[in-house]
């Protein structure tokens, strides 16, 4: 289930929610009962395994046989 970060408008109070895709968003500050907005913030991806660089799918050049 996503995490999700949410910040109070009112009095900056910051927590944490787990909810599922189909919840609707929470709308108030359990502490003030203000109202709340999503923090968002960068997300760490990580590329494995090959074809993800450019070098990884440049064709190599024949080997010359004499």
């Amino acid at each position: 289930m996503p995490t999700y970060q949410y910040a109070c408008v009112a009095c900056d109070h910051a927590f944490e929610a787990f909810q599922s895709f189909s919840e609707s968003p929470l709308t108030e500050c359990p502490e003030c009962k203000g109202e709340v907005r999503k923090v968002y913030s960068a997300v760490g991806v990580v590329f494995k395994g090959s074809g993800f660089y450019k070098t990884d799918s440049v064709t190599k050049p024949a080997a010359k046989t004499e």
